[in-house]
């Protein structure tokens, strides 16, 4: 008999990084509100989330991190200003990316120990329960968006889950990639991951991409984890431990990546969700060919 699946119902966003690939940009502005198109590129993470059901969104905060949860806030004054001149258009953009009541709750790292410590900063609101890692500087571009993937994945197959795309071979070096033990369709059965391998040794060309769901085992392993690459305290670390009693299944999702903790990356995808907007698609391609 299957067991179903615990449901997923919360999210972690990992949010404390100080966005140095992006400087001077990031000096003020957190990274994670650097705007893509015309909004910030949390807001699509937000978005992704949402889409997927989840129900409380959990930021793992740093220091001059306040706007990350005034943006989700109301801003009376200005939404009087746009109600007062007619502009109820934008009103209702702004509006419905508010945070509902209990929706959102932040909490500090207050050293910056690596993506694992930021995740266990998190484990006293999680509780005991499944949840989903999303990293806020990559805009999955996908219909439905990674997370529903992974979800529609996990009820099915329960478990631990891992959003991954295919680079080419020559790029593997650059990523953490998964070492696969079997595939069907796009779900693959894994048996290990290797993080930025030397160039040729890779097990695949599936790399990990910033999509997570994960069992709430894996924080006791994170209380104890050593520090791995770069001196932080690695999650792909902690998640090779619990892969030796649980199952992991990577999924490769259906969309395009963009890292937008990179300078070239941030304006690809700029100019890649411009080129999809029905509203400024024709202008930004008339823009874009003019440059070329």
């Amino acid at each position: 008999m299957t067991t179903t699946p615990a449901r997923l119902r919360k999210a972690v966003l990992p949010v404390a990084g100080l966005g140095t690939r992006v400087l001077p940009g990031t000096k003020t502005t957190p990274k994670e509100l650097l705007n893509v198109v015309d909004r910030p590129i949390l807001s699509y993470i937000v978005e992704e989330a949402r889409e997927a059901g989840i129900e409380h969104i959990v930021f793992v905060t740093g220091r001059s991190k306040g706007a990350i949860e005034d943006y989700f806030d109301h801003q009376i004054e200005l939404e009087a200003q746009l109600q007062a001149k007619g502009k109820t258009d934008i009103l209702e953009m702004m509006n419905a990316e508010l945070a509902s009541a209990g929706e959102m709750s932040f909490t500090r790292q207050m050293q910056p120990k690596g993506l694992g410590h930021a995740v266990w900063c998190a484990r006293d609101i999680i509780g005991h329960e499944p949840f989903a890692v999303l990293l806020p500087d990559v805009i999955v571009d996908g219909q439905p968006g990674a997370l529903k993937q992974l979800l529609e994945a996990y009820e099915e197959v329960g478990g631990n889950l891992i959003g991954v795309e295919a680079v080419p071979e020559s790029e593997t070096h650059k990523y953490g990639i998964v070492d696969p033990a079997g595939r069907d369709g796009r779900r693959i059965t894994m048996k290990g991951m290797v993080e930025k391998p030397t160039q040729g040794t890779a097990p695949s060309n599936l790399s990990i991409s910033g999509r997570y769901i994960l069992q709430p085992e894996i924080f006791d392993l994170l209380a104890t984890q050593e520090r791995g690459a770069g001196n932080e305290i690695q999650l792909t670390d902690a998640m090779a431990r619990l892969m030796a009693t649980q199952v992991f299944t990577a999924v490769e999702y259906e969309g395009v990546t963009h890292d937008c903790g990179d300078k070239i990356g941030l304006l690809r995808a700029n100019v890649a969700l411009a080129l999809k907007r029905p509203d400024l698609g024709e202008a930004a391609r008339a823009a874009v060919s003019a440059l070329l």
